[in-house]
C-alpha cells in the first residue's frame, strides 16, 4: 500500500515531469544523452547551486564545477553522498560507463568517469545541462534553498584567506567522507 504522502510525493514528480521540455524528458526520463557543447551550462560558471530539474533535489555546487573541456558541465562530486545513485551503464557494448540518476527523482543526470583532476578526488561527474536547473546564490532563499547559504559563504571566506588555508580546508572537505569511490 502506498502512503498518502508517498502518493502526493509521486503525484508531484509526475507534475514536474508533464512541465519538462521534450529534450529534458528524454533525458531525465528516457536516459538520452544531449549534444556535446549545447547545454546552457556547459560554459557556465556562475557561482550557485544546481538542482535536479525534475524534483529539485540539490545535486552539485559551483565550486565543485571545473571545464574539463568535454562539452557537458563536470563537477568533482556531488553535494552529498545521498544525493545521487551510480549503476553499471552497458548501453554501448564497446564502452563501458558508470551512469549517474538522481536520489529522489531517479532522474537520469549523466555519467561519472575516473578522468577527473587527481587532486580533488579524481572523479568526473559529466552531467546534461538538460538534467539541471541552476540557482544563484543570491536566489537561494527565494526558491527555497537558504540552507546551502553557508555553503557559499564559507567559499567566500575561505576566498579572501591565503592559499595555505584553502588548501586544507578543501582536504578537510573532501576528507569528511564526501569523495567517493565509484561503485558498480
Amino acid at each position: 500500500m502506498v502512503s498518502k504522502q508517498s502518493k502526493e510525493s509521486l503525484e508531484g514528480l509526475e507534475s514536474s515531469i508533464q512541465s519538462l521540455t521534450s529534450l529534458q524528458r528524454e533525458v531525465t526520463q528516457q536516459g538520452r544523452t544531449e549534444e556535446a557543447f549545447s547545454g546552457e551550462y556547459d560554459d557556465f560558471f556562475e557561482d550557485g547551486l544546481y538542482v535536479d530539474v525534475v524534483s529539485g533535489e540539490p545535486l552539485f555546487t559551483s565550486f565543485d564545477k571545473f571545464d574539463a573541456g568535454c562539452g557537458w558541465p563536470s563537477f568533482t562530486r556531488p553535494i552529498s553522498s545521498d544525493s545521487t545513485r551510480k549503476s553499471d551503464d552497458y548501453s554501448n557494448p564497446r564502452h563501458f560507463k558508470i551512469e549517474v540518476r538522481s536520489a529522489q527523482a531517479d532522474s537520469h543526470l549523466g555519467h561519472v568517469f575516473t578522468d577527473g583532476p587527481k587532486e580533488l578526488g579524481g572523479l568526473r561527474y559529466c552531467i546534461n545541462s538538460a538534467a539541471l536547473r541552476f540557482i544563484p546564490v543570491d536566489r537561494l532563499e527565494a526558491e527555497g534553498y537558504a540552507e546551502y547559504r553557508h555553503l557559499f559563504e564559507e567559499k567566500r571566506d575561505a576566498s579572501q584567506s591565503d592559499a595555505g588555508d584553502q588548501s586544507r580546508e578543501q582536504e578537510n572537505r573532501i576528507d569528511e567522507g564526501s569523495r567517493h569511490e565509484v561503485q558498480s
